[in-house]
């Protein structure tokens, strides 16, 4: 599996990192116990199997021309009830323009996610992969009750068959 990620600024890197030790040091779960190297905070545009050819080259100029994305974070949900805790994304136009933009150039790739599709993704940021919607008042206490702002920066992309992330853009900062 192919992803495309987009990558915080440092303020909001920060503020979600923050979370997830919050998370941790509270007992919940966090994705600050992830060690891999590849671990960050991401927003996740797109998932397939394979790249179609020139992908990552369009993918590359695609974001060297949009990006930087300023970015809210809103309220700390469970997706699905279940699953994932995460901080739910305030999309704009701009973040929604560059969506179907990655969408459209990976047109023709196998294996489309279709969670992340356009009319059906929900922009958020994890943070822990496995929640328990008992525990959310809890999670929210100890997250905390901002609103981060910031930016999407750079472009990744995460090869899960050999867990390694190949940039997708000249990375700012």
């Amino acid at each position: 599996m192919r992803t495309v990620e987009l990558i915080c600024s440092v303020e909001l890197d920060d503020a979600v990192r923050t979370a997830w030790d919050r998370l941790a040091a509270a007992g919940l779960p966090s994705l600050a116990r992830n060690i891999h190297p590849t671990n960050r905070p991401h927003l996740t545009l797109a998932a397939v199997d394979e790249f179609p050819p020139g992908a990552e080259h369009r993918l590359a100029e695609l974001f060297d021309a949009a990006l930087p994305v300023p970015v809210t974070l809103d309220r700390v949900v469970v997706l699905d009830g279940s699953a994932p805790l995460v901080w739910l994304v305030r999309p704009t136009r701009a973040l929604s323009t560059l969506h179907a933009a990655v969408w459209d150039v990976l047109t023709d790739a196998a294996g489309h996610r279709p969670w992340h599709a356009p009319g059906a993704w929900v922009p958020h940021l994890s943070l822990a992969l496995r929640f328990r919607n008992a525990d959310l008042r809890l999670a929210r206490a100890v997250a905390g009750g901002q609103r981060p702002t910031g930016a999407f920066v750079a472009g990744r992309s995460y090869d899960g068959t050999v867990r390694t992330v190949t940039p997708l853009t000249r990375q700012r900062r």
